[in-house]
């Protein structure tokens, strides 16, 4: 559950999301209300914030866990990873989306990352918060990343009196 949360709520690539720590997201043993990592595709910093279901859903997975400070929140079972590769938490993703009785070929992790950024787009129709959001460094980008398509912006603009 703390992983499906997060994943939503930090709008993280998967390499990312795997490769977080107790530290980025606890500390004194309560989960914070923000997170943020640097990005290892770009190398630049980005903020999240973390839901009070998704905080509940970490801390006990730390408590469960026994997770410390410095361990990785979403540790690995094989020995030679310290954490969840990429390539697992693909195959947990997979599982999900097959449990509710969707297409896995059609959903992956890259679709958690896009949700809650979708979301928060078609609510407020700000480019300039998705990007940020997302760590694009630019808005081109993230125009491409939710496609948005000219019918949108002259939506967003018809709703806008001068």
């Amino acid at each position: 559950m703390a992983l499906f949360n997060l994943a939503i709520d930090s709008k993280l690539r998967a390499c990312d999301l795997t490769r977080l720590k107790v530290e980025d997201v606890a500390a004194g043993g309560e989960v914070k209300t923000r997170g943020i990592i640097v990005q290892k595709k770009t190398g630049r910093p980005v903020q999240f914030e973390i839901v009070e279901q998704t905080r509940n859903a970490v801390l006990n997975l730390m408590r469960r866990e026994n997770l410390r400070s410095g361990d990785y929140l979403f540790p690995s079972r094989l020995a030679k990873s310290p954490h969840l590769s990429t390539r697992q938490y693909a195959r947990i993703v997979q599982g999900w989306v097959a449990s509710i009785g969707l297409n896995p070929a059609t959903y992956g992790t890259h679709s958690l990352r896009r949700t809650k950024a979708a979301l928060i787009y078609r609510k407020t129709g700000n480019l300039r918060a998705v990007q940020l959001l997302l760590g694009h460094t630019k808005l081109e980008s993230t125009v491409r990343y939710l496609s948005v398509e000219v019918d949108d912006a002259i939506a967003i603009s018809e709703g806008v009196d001068l």
